[in-house]
């Protein structure tokens, strides 16, 4: 079948080109996710909606394909989803890392994906995975069987679909980014319950959230966040968009800290994750971020209403419930 239909339906001309409906969104997604795709038309649509800015019912339409092309889940499901594809260009260290272990050891499932196209250095996410305990999954399947062994798993986006990377790394012909950044986020491959979504610009909070809504998710929690993670900066109070049982909702972080430092300020290396988990680096500013973030995932997990109470304690107690 050819995407030349679903070209026109953008590119008609002034008057008469319009958005996709949601349904037209799954029928396009479904055709450009096959490897016969024609890559011409494929880059006509990513680059028209890039021109024309995404709908929610784009989103929701390719999200809903993508998540259809996925294999079937295999062993225990996450409790939480969180995404990570963040280019992380200027951003120190990953210190959402230590909320998402800091979760699991509260007893949440979680499942971290992504993929990190411009991180190195001290921003690497997959670098800090092993020396924090975080195990990587070779295979779907294995997602599944070390959430059950380890309660949090990290699964990579080439593992988990060649087709969707093939797709966001068009990005590196087109030198700019496409909706299917925004599609990933909203991938939630172990269709967990609850899900934490980071962006960079903050108009894509209500997008996805919207979008959320279209697909029937339940809980989801979208903020703007350091690098475009869904990691907490403990000095601002940010408002944060998303769902609790399937309705729009919105919340505000609240401050935790009066100190203010950019995320990319400090000089600290990779070994201050480990450093702070174990209590050899007292870092206040690093600490509340950790454990800011870890409350509002606590909380869009459903598991508590004060989820910044529930955070300090698990910090409290995380040696003798999770180690490095």
């Amino acid at each position: 079948m050819s995407l030349a239909p679903y070209v026109r339906i953008l590119a008609r001309g002034q008057g008469r080109a319009r958005p996709f409906t949601l349904d037209e969104a799954r029928e396009a997604m479904t055709l450009m996710l096959r490897e016969d795709a024609d890559p011409e038309a494929l880059g006509a649509i990513l680059m028209l909606l890039r021109l024309r800015g995404e709908t929610a019912e784009d989103i929701a339409g390719f999200t809903s394909a993508a998540r259809a092309s996925l294999p079937e889940w295999q062993g225990m499901r996450p409790a939480l989803d969180w995404p990570s594809y963040a280019a992380g260009r200027t951003r120190g260290l990953p210190w959402f890392l230590l909320s998402a272990k800091l979760v699991a050891g509260g007893g949440v499932p979680v499942l971290l994906h992504g993929w990190n196209s411009h991180q190195q250095g001290r921003a690497s996410v997959r670098d800090a995975l092993a020396p924090l305990g975080i195990p990587g999954a070779a295979t779907m399947a294995e997602a599944g069987a070390l959430l059950q062994s380890h309660g949090i798993a990290y699964l990579p986006l080439e593992v988990l679909s060649p087709r969707l990377m093939h797709l966001l790394r068009l990005r590196d012909k087109f030198g700019l980014r496409s909706c299917v950044n925004t599609v990933l986020r909203m991938l939630n491959p172990g269709a967990a319950p609850a899900a934490v979504q980071g962006v960079f610009h903050p108009s894509y909070r209500e997008l996805q959230a919207d979008a959320g809504r279209l697909l029937g998710d339940a809980r989801l929690s979208v903020l703007k966040g350091g690098g475009g993670e869904f990691e907490h900066h403990p000095a601002k109070d940010i408002a944060v968009y998303g769902l609790r049982d399937g309705e729009s909702w919105t919340g505000f972080t609240g401050r935790s800290i009066a100190e203010h430092r950019r995320l990319a300020e400090d000089e600290l290396e990779p070994q201050a994750l480990s450093a702070l988990w174990a209590g050899e680096l007292d870092d206040a500013f690093a600490r509340a971020t950790v454990l800011g973030t870890a409350g509002l995932a606590l909380e869009a997990a459903g598991v508590t209403k004060e989820g910044a109470l529930m955070a300090e304690d698990l910090w409290a107690r995380r040696r003798a419930i999770t180690s490095v």
